[in-house]
């Protein structure tokens, strides 16, 4: 994210279930580690990106992302910031061909990334961990325009550590990821959250949905491009789940939309209306954090401070690789969630 200081153009480069959704008590961690601020979608970059623009002044902000990447359509549809994209690419895991393919694409990134800040001028870049942020902030570094990189989850992925040494500051969410970042400059931020989930209406909320019974609620969700082992998990259990409560389901883009629909074409006829199933919420999230009376979701940094702001006790699948693991026992250490191996679900095959 580019933030330049001015009124023309800036820049910038993601108890019981009942017990738990009334007073906050030691179960629910708190919002101590879940800073307020205006926003709109879940996930830290975009949060910022969504957040009203009278709320920010005098800061004027662009979002930066990667030529192929799914930020874009995010961005547009969650705020009114202006996107400008420039080459990126990973350069973990791969073998000499691909290391040198992708240092090229590196190389041109960092000569895209110092033409967009000669045009823009930005006061500021703040990145949130991508590999977009690498030419980003070596193309700053090289100008000399400050940068600072915000790590959300409880441990830095390499692209981070990298960023790290590079940045001018560091913030992280949590206490615990100071063991891995420069203690010289990094700062304790919190994750920055959306102000309404501290304040969202359990009755509103289930009527935005259409529910009008004390049923209990249960939301799934597994990001934007969901999460194929639980949504299968779900799948193989909808029948029992919905014999118990409502299921705000949301899915994800990556296909699994159509034979959850099967799937909920072979239910019961007095289930149905109990499932209620989505690709993606736009502009519902905060309704469904605040309908539900348990999550079960991924780990992702978003969910360390959107639960608890939300007072949402929770089932945590972490995904493997990425480092959820250690999210999710943050949660779990404070008696916020519990957690279940991504390979221990019912008809898990392959994380996805």
């Amino acid at each position: 994210m580019i933030a330049r200081l001015s009124p023309s153009q800036r820049v910038a480069g993601g108890g019981s279930a009942r017990a738990a959704r009334g007073n906050p008590s030691p179960a629910q961690p708190s919002a101590a580690t879940a800073r307020p601020v205006p926003a709109a979608a879940p996930g830290a970059a975009v949060d910022l990106a969504a957040a009203p623009d009278e709320q920010i002044e005098p800061w004027r902000l662009m979002y930066v992302g990667s030529h192929d990447g799914m930020e874009q359509g995010l961005v547009a549809k969650e705020s009114a910031l202006p996107f400008r994209s420039i080459t990126a690419a990973a350069v973990r895991g791969r073998g000499p061909r691909e290391l040198l393919r992708s240092s090229g694409l590196i190389v041109r990134g960092i000569t895209e990334a110092r033409t967009l800040i000669r045009q823009e001028r930005p006061a500021a870049i703040l990145g949130t961990g991508g590999y977009v942020c690498i030419p980003l902030f070596v193309a700053a570094r090289q100008l000399g325009v400050p940068t600072m990189i915000y790590l959300p989850d409880i441990v830095p992925g390499l692209a981070v550590k990298v960023l790290a040494k590079i940045a001018t500051r560091v913030a992280c969410s949590f206490e615990p990821s100071l063991n891995y970042l420069p203690r010289g400059k990094t700062v304790v931020t919190g994750y920055p959250v959306r102000q309404d989930l501290f304040e969202v209406d359990r009755a509103a909320s289930r009527a935005e949905f259409g529910i009008d019974d004390d049923l209990p609620l249960l939301f799934v969700y597994g990001g934007s491009r969901g999460a194929r082992s639980i949504n299968r998990a779900i799948e193989a259990l909808l029948p029992d789940l919905l014999g118990l409560a409502h299921v705000i389901h949301v899915c994800g883009r990556e296909g699994d939309e159509s034979w959850l629909r099967e799937a909920e074409d072979r239910l019961p006829a007095e289930l149905r209306p109990r499932y209620h199933l989505f690709a993606y919420l736009h502009g519902t999230m905060v309704q469904a954090f605040g309908a539900a009376d348990l999550a079960i979701a991924r780990s992702g940094a978003s969910t360390l401070a959107e639960l608890p702001a939300a007072k949402l006790p929770a089932v945590l699948v972490p995904y493997p690789y990425v480092h959820q693991d250690e999210n999710a026992d943050y949660l779990v250490a404070r008696g916020a969630a519990v957690k279940v191996a991504d390979g221990a679900l019912l008809g898990a095959g392959a994380p996805a």
